[in-house]
């Protein structure tokens, strides 16, 4: 794929810019009991083949005192499942990283890390609706305390996309498009309407390798984002070009001569019938049509 970085420049000398930061780690405050506390939990590798599942060592303090207390755990598609084992944090780490070898044994955590004697146990979960903040529980000497994360998302390992715009502000895609990453910023542009920014896009098809589409490619096409002439968010449409997920393949690309211009034929798929798609590199826009 023939890919064009535009830089194009504007009335009082617009500027947008995309930055990428993966994170490894995520500071997080919260509280047990009421009791305001931080939380720094770090990527600790992979359980077993889903990005969606994976370890995590860390610490967390009371602020009034901030004497780090170790924890280590896993994410799971959204709960998070921290233990403290006391004396025996660095032995029991270890031991129960190595009995969770697969996604059947991960739904166990909870039964193999009780097989260990943890000291302190915290487990908050995500619902759907990405609730801020997200609920949980404190477990000691056997008495239950509620827990809370404020945030509405307690991801640990993100691919963060951010765009840089006018006006001082700046957004990520991470938190409005998908969690796969992997734009690229192609131009942008101002009209009667607002302004649009066109990103091309490559990222995997599906964050758990032994899913479907696990191993494929991945995804790939363009997106064309929509903002108020201020610079504010409005929406975006994407356009496939290549896709495992969609059936998209043996996509047709032709450019006219000074190539600012591409024109995909996307052919017929179960769901759908073939369709054009027009993509103008200089004026940040994408057009579909039969």
């Amino acid at each position: 794929m023939l890919l064009f970085s535009l830089s194009l420049t504007f009335l009082l000398c617009q500027k947008v810019e995309l930055k990428k930061v993966t994170d490894s780690s995520q500071v997080f405050k919260g509280e047990i009991a009421g009791v305001p506390i931080t939380i720094q939990l770090y990527f600790a590798g992979i359980a077993d083949c889903s990005l969606y599942q994976y370890f995590v060592d860390g610490w967390y303090y009371y602020d009034k005192y901030q004497k780090k207390i170790p924890l280590t755990g896993i994410y799971d598609y959204g709960k998070l499942s921290l233990f403290n084992f006391g004396n025996q944090q660095k032995q029991s780490s270890k031991s129960f990283r190595e009995q969770l070898t697969s996604p059947q044994k991960v739904e166990k955590t909870s039964e193999i890390a009780e097989a260990l004697h943890p000291k302190e146990k915290i487990v908050f979960e995500q619902n759907e609706a990405k609730e801020n903040p997200v609920p949980g529980h404190f477990y000691l000497n056997k008495k239950t305390q509620p827990a809370k994360l404020f945030t509405s998302n307690d991801m640990i390992y993100r691919y963060n996309n951010y765009l840089i715009l006018p006006n001082n502000k700046k957004i990520n895609t991470f938190d409005f498009i998908n969690k796969h990453g992997g734009n690229q910023l192609i131009s942008y542009i101002s009209g009667d309407n607002g302004n649009r920014v066109l990103l091309y896009f490559e990222h995997s098809s599906n964050f758990n390798a032994c899913g479907m589409c696990g191993a494929s490619e991945g995804e790939k096409g363009y997106r064309v984002l929509y903002f108020t002439k201020d610079w504010n968010y409005k929406s975006y449409e994407e356009f496939l070009t290549e896709s495992c997920l969609e059936n998209i393949y043996d996509t047709k690309v032709t450019r006219n001569k000074d190539s600012k211009i591409l024109k995909f034929n996307i052919k017929k798929t179960e769901s759908s019938s073939s369709y054009n798609i027009t993509v103008d590199l200089k004026n940040a826009s994408v057009v579909k049509s039969k």
